[in-house]
């Protein structure tokens, strides 16, 4: 209708005022709930084409398209917005298309590709809310873009390799005492985990203890030689001695001022030991590799059952382990060929100054690599493996943002034509009441922990309010799931990408408002009343029928539908899809509680109604399905 409203509006201008108009200048919106009508034009853009006030351009043109346009019935003018009211016989039209289309809503076939990472997680502890808010959006973007007719390839890049890796593995060895997932009871990703706070809680005691020495060194040191020659001696190189410890204790500044000192962490025995185990891997050292991979093994077990709980799953891994090294031959390559420059030291730096970006390390001075590394690595290996991609989404936090840009802009360096195809789906960082979550510490909000609490929740809820008649034991575990894991994927999904949120569990299961149950429940209770029509013999089909105006609201939320798909795909946003479904149901509930479907008398309006229920109940799944979360039939 949209369409043939723009067409007919050209027409007219041209009939009325003899004026060409470009159709970019024809507007088009849904007319606002507190005027009458159904779609808006706004006139203004053709005042200079009439030469007449708004309100009398729109008078013109709207009575020449209620004349030519039979969907049209009437018309009102606000100011300069035309407001046209479309026929229910066009209305129910839509219906019978909506009713009779497979996959409704859905686009065809684009031809594109597109990869989407998410998750990407570390081996050195297990997964935290965070990771449930990255993989929720992930995964619900992939599902969007296949809506929108693309084929998708999901994958995330295990971080697997590194001194945070290191850290966990340093730990284990010296406090572990041959600790297993299996002598524990732990999932393996959460054994791992609990040795990675361990290393900086142990950490945090040696730069203390190693401070303390320094500045008793300091205090009892002849003079400036003898103080230095104490630090070489307490491990700290040449160079470090001319660093900002010298500065600190020259200026006889606190313990506590100077314990902040980086390299003081950097001379511990335990960083020293963390970094020389990140070179003996590097290096394929037989007995650090054998570690490496029995830890990673314990903590890729234990991210499979939490990914089989969240229900996300993924078409490609990829191991930083294995693409950091091509990462290293690029830096090489781009070092021959002058788009990198070397240091004194050794360290290679991309020079970014052309896009006012800061320069950017790509390999320390030692030669090991750093993120940026692997992820140039992985960029390119993944356009090798698929060079049919036609673009690739990165889902990480807000916090990483300077970092994509920095890395498509060496891409981009490089020359590699495919640096213009790639997005960061940046989005806001989840908190708590009392603040940021700090993995060092422990601190976490762990993941498996959250979702076993809420749905446990679910399950409180839903026993108090009773309406389980007829549900086995396993039928029940599985509703208290579903309710549970729906409302906390709802929740973090329903919020814009872009935007920070406060997270609370108790929202997220409340059958009331905007959440993931009240829709839910909404499905449940259309398959409900699907079921007593079908147990009544009730027919679904009809002919002619007598539509009253909620019912007409009704469809015409429903063939928002496939822009709503649309839009949400241009915009990396499962929240363009959730708050449409809240509007939905709440336009759907509405119509229950005020028409008695199953006493309506008139059996052609009775067979409408069910077949609208219908539908709107396949579209409430259907958009549910987009976000990853499953709607039960009974609830």
């Amino acid at each position: 209708m949209e369409n043939k409203l723009i067409e007919k509006v050209i027409e007219g201008l041209t009939h009325l005022y003899d004026a060409k108009v470009d159709v970019k200048q024809v507007q088009i919106q849904k007319t606002r709930k507190d005027f009458e009508g159904d779609l808006t034009v706004v006139v203004f853009p053709f005042l200079r084409a009439s030469k007449k006030g708004p309100e009398q351009t729109a008078e013109d043109l709207g009575a020449y398209i209620k004349e030519n346009v039979a969907e049209v019935v009437a018309y009102n003018v606000v100011k300069g917005f035309l407001n046209f009211s479309i026929s229910k016989v066009y209305w129910l039209d839509v219906f019978n298309q909506i009713a009779t289309t497979e996959n409704y809503g859905f686009h065809a076939f684009s031809g594109k590709t597109i990869m989407v990472e998410y998750c990407s997680p570390n081996t050195n502890k297990p997964l935290h809310l965070g990771h449930l808010r990255n993989n929720f959006l992930g995964y619900s973007v992939a599902n969007i873009l296949k809506a929108n007719g693309h084929k998708v390839i999901k994958t995330q890049i295990i971080n697997d390799r590194g001194i945070h890796i290191c850290k966990s593995m340093i730990a284990w060895q010296k406090f572990g005492e041959g600790e297993t997932p299996e002598s524990s009871g732990l999932k393996g990703d959460h054994l791992v985990g609990k040795y990675y706070v361990r290393f900086n809680k142990e950490l945090k005691k040696q730069v203390v203890e190693l401070t303390e020495k320094i500045v008793a060194l300091k205090q009892s040191a002849e003079n400036r030689g003898v103080f230095y020659e104490g630090l070489e001696n307490l491990g700290f190189s040449a160079a470090n001695v001319k660093l900002d410890i010298k500065t600190a204790l020259d200026n006889d500044l606190s313990i506590d001022a100077i314990i902040k000192d980086p390299s003081i962490t950097l001379n511990t025995e335990l960083m020293r030991n963390a970094q020389k185990m990140l070179l003996d891997w590097e290096a394929g050292d037989e007995g650090v590799r054998n570690l490496w991979k029995k830890m990673n093994q314990w903590v890729y077990d234990g991210f499979d059952v939490s990914f089989k709980t969240m229900g996300v799953d993924f078409d490609e891994l990829y191991y930083e382990s294995n693409t950091y090294l091509l990462g290293k031959d690029i830096v090489a390559e781009g070092l021959a060929k002058k788009e990198f420059y070397q240091k004194e030291d050794g360290s290679v730096w991309a020079d970014l100054s052309h896009t006012k970006l800061d320069d950017k390390i790509l390999l320390r001075g030692d030669g090991t690599s750093v993120y940026m590394t692997q992820d140039i690595g992985t960029a390119v290996k993944r356009y090798n493996d698929y060079p049919q991609l036609n673009g690739m989404v990165y889902t990480v936090g807000n916090e990483q943002e300077h970092h994509f840009k920095v890395l498509f802009s060496i891409l981009k360096k490089c020359e590699y034509k495919f640096s213009d195809e790639l997005h960061h789906l940046s989005y806001g960082m989840i908190e708590l009441p009392d603040g940021k979550m700090k993995s060092r510490e422990g601190t976490v909000v762990d993941a498996d922990d959250l979702m076993e609490m809420i749905v446990a929740d679910a399950k409180t809820m839903t026993q108090e309010r009773g309406h389980l008649d007829g549900m086995n034991e396993a039928e029940r575990e599985e509703l208290y799931s579903l309710i549970g894991l729906g409302g906390l994927k709802y929740f973090l999904l329903k919020v814009d990408p872009k935007k920070g949120m406060i997270f609370n569990p108790a929202e997220s299961i409340d059958l009331n408002g905007n959440t993931g149950p009240f829709i839910q429940y909404a499905h449940a209770r259309i398959q409900s009343l699907l079921a007593k029509a079908e147990s009544l013999g009730f027919s679904k089909q009809y002919d002619v029928v007598e539509m009253n105006a909620k019912e007409q609201e009704i469809i015409k939320l429903m063939n928002d539908y496939p822009s709503v798909i649309k839009e949400a795909g241009k915009l990396y946003s499962p929240a363009i899809i959730a708050n449409y479904t809240f509007d939905l149901v709440k336009e759907f509930n509405n119509f229950y509680q005020t028409v008695d479907i199953l006493r309506e008398e008139n059996k052609q309006n009775l067979a409408f109604r069910l077949c609208l229920s219908e539908n709107v109940g396949e579209v409430i799944k259907s958009a549910m399905l987009l976000l990853g979360v499953n709607v039960p039939d009974k609830m």
